[in-house]
This record gives C-alpha cells, structure tokens and sequence, in this order.
C-alpha cells in the first residue's frame, strides 16, 4: 500500500515478455524460459485451443503463412492473384481449426450431442476449412484453364465459386460477428433481386455466371484492391506489431512516456497518450493498443484521481487514434494508397499533421481534465528514471529506424521496407535473451533457444492476428465486386438525390453513415465500403464550389482520409464501440458510459477531416519544405487547442460563452485561414489569417490570467484583513 492508503500500480518491467532469469545453482541449471502461451484477443484475433493438437497444427499453419508472406516480399516470386489465393486459403484454414459456429465452453470434444450444437471446434469444422481452402486455391489449380475462358465460367468453376462466397463469409461472420457478412448478402441479393424491385431502386442486375465470374473469377471481386493490400502489405506491418510488442517494445514505450511525463499534472494521462500514440503506429489496433498499454495506464489515471470512467476514455480515445499515426497507420491506409494510385508515403504525409494534431489536442484535454480535478503528477521517487528507460531499450528503437529509413530515404515499396524491419527486429529477439545471459552469466545456448521460441512464436501470433483483416478485406471485395458490376452508379445516384446536390449535406450523411456501419464492421470494411460509394461523391460535388471568388478542390485522398477517420472513431461510438469495451472492462466501468465520454473526447477528431477536405495544406498536399510544414502543424495546432478549450469549457480556468464563441472563432480561421483573408487578401496570401488568429488567442489568454489574478486577489484578501484585525 502507498503513503496515500491506495494500492500501489506496478509498471510494466523492461524486458522480454516470459522471460525469466534465475541464478545458477549449479553448472547444469539454465536460464528458464517461460513462454506464456496466450492468444490475442480484439478486433482480428483468433480464440482457440491454447493445447494439444489443434494448437500445434494452428502453430504450423501460421508459421508457415508468416513465412510464405516474408518469402513473397523478398526472394519468391509468383504472380499477385496466386499470392492473394494462398493468403486467403490461409486465413480460412485458421479460423476453421480455431472458431466454432457457435461460441461457447463444452466438456467433450467428440460427445454427438456436442458435435450437433456446434459449440466445439470438431472434425466437422476442419473438414468444412478443408473444403474452404481448396475452394480458395481454386483459381490457382485451375489457373490455365480459367484464362481460356475468361467471363465464361463451366460449371466446376459455379460450384466452386459458391463455395468460396459461402464459406468466406461464415468464416468473416465467425471472426468477425454477422455485420459484414449481412451487408455483404443484402448486396448481393440486390444484384439479382434489383430487376424486380420498384423503379426507383431498380438495378438492371447480373446473371449468377456475370456474379460468379467477377467475384471468383477475376480481380474485381474477392481478389480484388483490398485483399491484395492484406496479402502483399498489411499481414507483415501487424506481425511487426505483434513482433516488437512480444519483443518488449509495448512496455517500453509505456515506460518511456511515464518516465518522461509522468511527474507533470495529469502526467500519467499525458503518458496514456503519448504510449498509445507510440504503440499505436505500429500495432494499428485500436482494442490491442487498449488492452497493452490500458493494463498499465488506466489503473495510474484511476490512481491519481481521474474517475474511472474518463480514465478509460482517454486511454479509449488515444488507442481509436494510433491507426492514424504514422509510420505504419492502420490496414485502410495500405489501401488508400492503392486506391488513389500513390506511394504509401504520400499516404503517411497526408496523414501527418491531422493525427498529431489530434493527439496534441488529448494531450491538452488531459491537462484540462487534470486542472478541473485538481490532479498532481506522479511522486518523482515512483518515476522510472528516462535515461535509464532510453538507454535499456534502445534497441526497440532500431526497427523503427529502419523501417522509417527504408520508406522515406531510401523510397523502398512499403513491403520491402518491413520486411527489412522485421529482419532486423527478429536478430534482436533472438540476441536479446543471449546478451542478457552473457551479463548475467547464464546458459547462453538456453537463452538462444529461447530467443528463437520467442520469435517464432511472435511470428505466428502475427499470422493469428491477421486471420480477421484478410477475411474483412476479402468480404468487402464482394461489396466492391457488386459496386463495379454497375450497382455502384445506382448507389451513388441515390446517395446525391439523398444529400440534394449539397456538399455539407453529402458531408454529413457520409460521416453519420461511417459511425453507423462502423458499430458492426472492422475499420478497414467500413472505409472500404465507405470510400467505394462516396468519396468520388464527395470530390464531384466539390466541383465547381468557390470560397471569395477562389475554386475550393477537394482531393481525392482528402475524400479517402474523411471515410477512413469517421470508420475508425466508431471504434469507441457507444453503444457497439469495441475499445470502449476493452477500456471499460479494464476501468471496471459502464463500457456505455465510458464509450459517451471517448466520443466526446474525440470530438476534436471530428472537425479535422471535415476541414482538410476544404484545406488541403493539412494535408500538406503540394508542400515540399519543412519549414512550412511544422508551421502548419503549429498553427493547426493552436486551432485544435482552441476547440478542445471551446469544447471542454477551460483555457487557464472556466470559460464563459463570450470566451467559447471566441474560441470558435479561432477554430475557424486556424483550420481554415483562407475564410478570413478571402475577404481582402489573394488565396495565396492566406497565411496572414493565422495572425489574427493568434492574436484573438493571445487575448483570450491575457483576460484568463487576469481572471485567474483576481480570484487570487479576492482569496487572499480576506486572510490579509484577519491578520491586520
């Protein structure tokens, strides 16, 4: 117990995740090597056996995939519709060994009784994933003889086709819940019903051989933009994540932003953050970016004296935002990259100043909430020294390094460039346990076997955790495949008869339409969904619009981020926002409550795709200096600062509404300077509305300190005239 009467909270140690190092006794006693043999559990994990033969044969399963996705990247070469099958096949034969149709516990795997209630992963399951992945390698037996008949499938090629769809989407509803799936469906009962329906709706349609072939058949469907990004991208950027966690980078970075923060007021929120953010440029999951860090930082905000509840919520808010941060972002932004026909760096440059802007404005929400709860920061003698921290885990730094080097100075494909990190990364975890053997000395050959254990089992726990992503993206090409068969021009129609032609108006519907898909959809599903019916939407009707006489041209990644930033804050959107469950469930709090107080956290988050799709210097889009880039981070900053403040009610003390609508104000002219000085100035003379921007906060800021100064005055008072009497 701690001086305060509180339970104390142990940080996270520094090191290797199960490793344990014991003294000799004896020249024969080893170092002892402890994997915890523990399944990931979040928005794309399996859960199944943890023993016996299913366990061993996942291990094999995912190992092997791990290894024929780094062989893919480097050295083996195949044709991209032959990997993206085998990628598929391998995501269905795990979660056919892992996931049974229903989930729930039973004492007896081979009771009948059980078999028939299909609560139990069973004979009858593998023998389903075995049907599953010869359909999905189909294309690949009977490759020569699909190119001879291109568009004119056979029957074998109709059976087959079927059973891929059917059998995928059990197999995403099993992962992943019944939302996609159900979308998916309603999609496809829409090309063969549209015909028959009334004309307002009516869709010409597609005859079950069109279906087939396009989905099945050809890169417009299954094997389409989205499950080529999972296959050649995205699986080896999450087993990099999963890599560096089991490595002990997780609790490194936590340990870092304590050390570095934590004696602050709201230290260990800011902590919370800035952990988050690092944890999250390279998990890109918003629930295991809670689940790691959150273990840590919710029970040291609850500490402090946050509520519960806000605790959770910042942690919440933070984690929903690291698949926005680059380096490595989230699943979509692989995808982005190919829809928009860019380099993923110009992605990750895009993404820059809107994701670190938002992070600066948690930071100073955690600083409000702080002053509002009067909070002190962490007792010095509990800090981890952060020198000490750096130095100890300097290594975790060094896959970074590369991995940063690699996209941005040496401009390697995005796969490459990972595939080096993870290289890399793999020599640390196997050389770490052996250096730290050598100091300590200890059995060296048991501290390498266990280096290799370790890497070989992150690296499976990264092909475990990428079973859900590849049956998302996969399910959601059925969704694309039904959009380009001509359903997506009807859809659009629909959707600029709905907003009547009014950019806001499609705005709004498409934001709303995101956090609505995004209670029951994976973040990259929903973008997907999402990007294929409206971002051309958006950026057409953007066309034409004006601002001061000054053409406003919204770019098409500006419309690509938008979808992407309203699917991910329905991470934490009550009442399905799956973080703010984890959150809670850590918290011990109402997962409803905790999920109300995330979005209005991450309110700040709303208002930055909806200006940068009008300020493209957000975006940094034709911004080539550093200079003017870190001064657009400044200012935009200064104008998050002012909505948070606007928002929550508090600069340097409470805020009356006068002060709000100033605050807003501010707002607008930081996000959006060309608002102000369209009115008197060329566009490109824009940046003199920063001035007066900064110059209405500067007021702002001088009226608080003098409010602050006569509260003083007016404390103090009373206490001078007692000592005079």
């Amino acid at each position: 117990m701690s001086d305060s009467g509180k339970e104390k909270i142990l940080l996270p140690q520094a090191g290797i995740p199960g490793f344990v190092l014991t003294p000799k006794k004896n020249a024969s006693d080893d170092v002892i090597g402890e994997y915890r043999k523990e399944v990931v559990h979040g928005d794309r994990g399996l859960i199944g056996d943890k023993t016996g033969i299913s366990a061993k044969i996942t291990f094999i399963v995912a190992l092997c995939w791990a290894f024929f996705q780094m062989s893919t990247a480097s050295w083996l070469l195949l044709d991209s519709l032959h990997i993206k099958a085998i990628h598929l096949a391998f995501a269905l034969a795990l979660i056919y060994l892992n996931l049974p149709t229903l989930k729930s516990e039973t004492k007896s795997r081979w009771d009948l009784r059980i078999l028939l209630a299909m609560k139990k992963v069973t004979i009858a399951d593998w023998m389903i994933g075995i049907v599953g992945v010869i359909a999905a390698l189909y294309i690949v037996i009977d490759y020569a003889g699909i190119s001879e008949r291109p568009g004119e499938p056979i029957g074998r090629d109709l059976i087959f086709g079927v059973t891929l769809i059917f059998l995928m989407l059990e197999a995403t509803r099993r992962v992943l819940g019944p939302a996609l799936p159900v979308i998916a469906g309603a999609f496809m009962a829409y090309v063969f019903l549209g015909p028959y329906l009334p004309d307002v709706v009516a869709f010409k349609g597609a005859t079950l051989t069109r279906f087939i072939s396009q989905m099945t058949m050809d890169t417009q469907g299954i094997y389409g933009v989205p499950l080529h990004v999972s296959a050649t991208v995205v699986f080896l950027f999450v087993m990099f994540g999963t890599m560096l966690d089991r490595a002990g980078g997780g609790a490194f970075f936590t340990r870092l932003a304590i050390a570095g923060l934590g004696q602050y007021r709201g230290g260990a929120a800011k902590a919370a953050v800035v952990s988050s953010a690092l944890s999250g440029m390279v998990s890109g999951s918003s629930i295991a970016n809670v689940v790691t860090t959150g273990t840590f930082t919710i029970p040291l905000m609850k500490r402090l004296g946050y509520p519960g509840t806000k605790a959770a919520a910042i942690e919440v808010a933070s984690s929903v935002n690291g698949q926005l941060a680059p380096p490595v972002m989230g699943a979509a932004a692989f995808i982005i990259a190919e829809y928009v026909n860019v380099p993923y760096v110009e992605v990750a440059k895009a993404a820059a100043v809107p994701a670190f802007v938002s992070y600066i404005g948690l930071l100073w929400i955690t600083h409000i909430e702080a002053c509002k709860l009067g909070l002190k920061g962490l007792p010095k003698s509990e800090l981890p020294r952060f020198l000490l921290e750096l130095k100890n885990g300097l290594h975790y730094l060094l896959p970074l390094a590369v991995l940063i080097w690699e996209l941005v100075v040496s401009m390697h494909s995005a796969e490459l460039s990972v595939f080096r990190a993870i290289i890399v990364l793999a020599l640390i975890m196997i050389f770490q346990p052996v250096a730290i053997a050598k100091v300590h000395n200890a059995d060296l050959w048991a501290a390498f076997k266990f280096g290799v254990k370790n890497t070989l089992s992150s690296m499976a726990a990264g092909a475990n955790n990428m079973a859900g992503v590849a049956l998302a993206t996969a399910s959601a090409g059925i969704i694309v495949g039904c959009v380009s068969l001509g359903l997506g021009q009807q859809i659009t129609s629909f959707v600029e008869v709905l907003s009547m032609g009014n950019i806001f108006l499609m705005i709004f519907i498409t934001a709303v339409a995101s956090l609505l898909l995004g209670m029951g959809l994976p973040t990259t599903a929903n973008y997907i969904i999402m990007a294929s019916l409206t971002a051309p939407v958006i950026v057409e009707l953007a066309t034409g619009m004006s601002l001061h006489g000054q053409e406003i041209v919204v770019p098409l990644i500006g419309a690509h981020l938008f979808c992407l930033y309203f699917g991910i804050l329905a991470d934490d959107t009550p009442p399905v926002g799956l973080a703010a469950y984890a959150g809670a469930a850590i918290a011990k709090e109402n997962p409803i409550a905790v999920g109300v107080q995330g979005f209005l956290y991450d309110i700040r988050t709303v208002i930055i795709p909806v200006f940068f799709l009008f300020n493209s210097d957000i975006l940094l889009l034709g911004i080539d200096s550093w200079a003017e880039g870190f001064f657009i981070f400044a200012m935009t900053s200064v104008g998050m600062i002012a909505f948070t403040s606007a928002v929550q009610g508090w600069v340097l003390t409470t805020t009356g509404l006068i002060e709000r609508l100033v605050l807003l104000v501010i707002t607008l002219i930081m996000m959006f300077p060309a608002t102000l000085t369209g009115f008197f100035l060329d566009y490109s003379q824009r940046y003199w509305g920063y001035a007066v921007g900064l110059a209405l906060f500067g007021g702002i800021l001088m009226f608080q300190k003098l409010r602050l100064s006569a509260k003083r005055d007016a404390v103090e008072l009373p206490s001078d005239l007692e000592a005079q009497a």
